[in-house]
Order: structure tokens, then C-alpha cells, then sequence
């Protein structure tokens, strides 16, 4: 997941909500609705870029009309920007992007096409024709960790992750909460791979944790290769992007998918309607508001620990969940929220700490 090497971005870029103000009218398409999406990777690579891929035929039966794509266009605006410019002189103008390095091309492409509106999945640019977007991932994590910790027979549980940034932490931590949730005394060791997409690091590193005693292993890297080495070793994993039962059946528990559709079918609703003024800050989304949920439980989790799992998630989608509500204390004993408040999304985009359970191992 190249494209989450994440700074605080759209969390706080306050200068685009200046720009919105000044263009409070919003923007109206000139002409019938027309939708492009551009994929970093290709359709079907298991993970991120499928999971949007899917979301695009859901959409596209949902709202009646035709998406176009193009696949595996780098981050690199002198890939991007040939690819935007050949959808809309063709008449696009809704343009999708998928990764947190088009945010700048982006930016500029939008500044160049006022009249076209522009969104961008893990983005970090806004302005007064784009949004970018991502999910509150914590939380479908949460209830991975849930059933991890429910699951295991030992309370040791593995993690595979990425790169040591705030949006991985953040799902490192609810995940050993959520695990603690059902079994208090439950750890989770983490390796990080330093890749996104990398099978071959990701199979040492989830090895790894399996011979030190992991007989649950999460991720949130790419590739589905985690769950493989997990069903290849007699243990069990909860899976990241997509159902990954699709690839480790007797393995993976539970997953964290992504449903992009929830969240694009009302964006693209307020567009179509006109007068669209994007959030000035991009979009946190929440499971509530389209970001993420779960596809659980295997069949190692009894029914009255999978009726606990999806009672927290209805609270989720209610809004009546908050992950990190405190008190949340960090493993040095430093108070992260205090009684009564909820961590703020600037403290969650630069997460570098971690809660009692959690064993990193980089």
C-alpha cells in the first residue's frame, strides 16, 4: 500500500476549507454525469485496488450508469496525468483515484479543471472540485481483533504490518484491544516488512511469529500471503481489504474489507445533484459512513462469541462505538484520552506509540 505513506494531510489541511468558503456555490457538472476511476494496480490483485474495483461494478449497477478504468498507473504524474487528460477529453468529468501518491497530480489537475470533480482514496489534497478520502480502519480491526483474541488457544497472537505510520498503528492497537476484549491477558508481536506488497517478506515475517507461538495472525499489509502461511501452518489469521477466506478458508476468521461503494454512491449522488462542496478536510469515513466493515466469523468462533463480535459492530454502524475513547494509556503509562474523551483525528494520523499487549518488532 504505496499509497498510504500517510502525514497528518487531510486531516488538517485547513487552507482548502479557506478555498471552499470562497466558492460556497459548489460545483455544478456540465452535462450528464460521466465517471473514470484510475488504479494503481490491477484489477485483480486480491487486495486494495479489487476491492475498488468491485465497488465500481456494485456502483455502476446502483446508479445506472457506466465507470470506466484504466489499471497499474504509478504514482508518478507523468504516468497520472496522461491517463486523467485521456478521460476527460473524452468527455469525463468524475474522476476516481486510488492512491495516496496521485495527491499531488491531483491537486494540480484539479486547479487545471475546474469543472471537473475530482476524489482520491488515501489521498491527502482537497480543494474546491476534490476530496480525497479514507476509512476509520481501526475499526473493522477492532472486531478482527475480537475474534483473534477469541480464537486463540494460547493468547499469543502475530501481526504483519507494513510501515511503523499512524493509519498501520492505529490498526495494530485496536486490534490488540479488541483481542483483550476477550481474552485480557492476550498480546499481539508485530514485524514489519517495510513493503506494502511484498509476498516474500510478508511469508518470513508471518513464519516468524508462528514459530514464536502465534497461533492467530493479523495483517494489514497487501497480499493474502499472511493467511496462506497461516492455513499452511495449522494456525489461523484474520485477513485485510477483501474476504480473504477466498484465498485461506480453514484459516481466516475474519476480515476488514473495504465497501468504497457506500461511502462513493452518496458522494457521487451530491455530485450528479450539483452544487457540490467537498469537505474541506477530506473524508475520515467511519463504518457508519462507508469506510469499512468485516466479513466474519469463521467456523472457530462459537456462536456466542461471534453474536459479541457483531453486537459491537452494530454499535459501530450505529455511531454508539468509539474505539478510542479513553481512558487509553500508552505502554509507558502516558494518558493518550482521559475519561470521557475521544482521541482527536491529528492524534490518530501521527500515532507512534502503542497499548498495553503490543510487542513491535521492526
Amino acid at each position: 500500500m504505496k499509497k498510504l505513506l500517510l502525514s497528518a494531510g487531510f486531516a488538517l489541511a485547513s487552507f482548502f476549507g479557506l478555498t471552499n468558503v470562497a466558492n460556497a456555490e459548489g460545483l455544478t457538472l456540465d452535462g450528464p454525469p460521466k465517471v473514470a476511476m484510475i488504479y494503481i494496480s490491477p484489477t485483480n490483485d486480491g487486495g486494495w485496488t479489487q476491492a475498488f474495483d468491485e465497488a465500481r461494478l456494485r456502483l455502476e449497477e446502483e446508479l445506472g450508469i457506466k465507470i470506466q478504468y484504466v489499471e497499474s498507473v504509478p504514482e508518478s504524474a507523468s504516468a497520472i496525468r496522461p491517463a486523467v487528460e485521456r478521460f476527460i477529453k473524452r468527455g469525463t468529468n468524475i474522476v476516481i483515484g486510488t492512491a495516496f501518491g496521485y495527491s499531488d497530480t491531483f491537486k494540480s489537475l484539479s486547479e487545471d479543471y475546474p469543472d471537473v470533480a475530482f476524489l482520491n482514496g488515501s489521498g491527502t489534497t482537497n480543494g474546491p472540485n476534490l476530496l480525497s478520502f479514507y476509512g476509520r480502519t481501526y475499526e473493522s480491526q477492532y472486531l478482527c481483533g475480537m475474534a483473534a483474541g477469541a480464537a486463540s488457544e494460547t493468547g499469543k497472537l502475530g501481526f504483519v504490518a507494513a510501515n511503523p505510520f499512524g493509519p498501520v498503528n492505529w490498526t495494530i492497537n485496536a486490534y490488540a484491544m479488541g483481542a483483550r476484549e476477550m481474552n485480557p491477558d492476550a498480546t499481539v508481536s508485530v514485524v514489519y516488512t517495510g513493503a506494502w506488497n511484498d509476498p516474500t517478506k510478508e511469508r518470513s515475517a508471518t513464519k516468524a511469529l508462528i514459530d514464536q507461538g502465534a497461533d492467530v495472525i493479523g495483517q494489514h499489509v497487501d497480499t493474502p500471503t499472511p493467511q496462506l502461511v497461516a492455513q499452511e501452518n495449522g494456525v489461523l489469521g484474520t485477513g485485510h481489504h477483501r474476504d480473504f477466506r477466498e484465498f485461506a478458508p480453514e484459516a481466516t476468521i475474519c476480515s476488514s474489507v473495504w465497501v468504497w461503494d457506500r461511502f462513493l454512491k452518496t458522494e457521487l449522488e451530491k455530485i450528479i445533484a450539483g452544487n457540490w462542496v467537498p469537505e474541506p478536510h477530506g473524508a475520515l469515513l467511519s463504518m457508519q459512513e462507508g469506510g469499512t466493515d468485516i466479513a466474519c466469523c469463521g467456523k472457530n468462533i462459537d456462536k456466542q462469541e461471534e453474536a459479541k463480535i457483531m453486537a459491537a459492530r452494530d454499535e459501530l454502524l450505529k455511531g454508539e462505538l468509539e474505539v478510542y475513547a479513553g481512558p487509553v494509556v500508552d505502554l509507558d503509562g502516558n494518558v493518550r484520552a482521559a475519561e470521557g474523551e475521544v482521541l482527536p483525528d491529528g492524534a490518530l494520523w501521527q500515532m507512534d506509540w502503542f497499548v498495553d499487549g503490543v510487542i513491535t518488532q521492526q
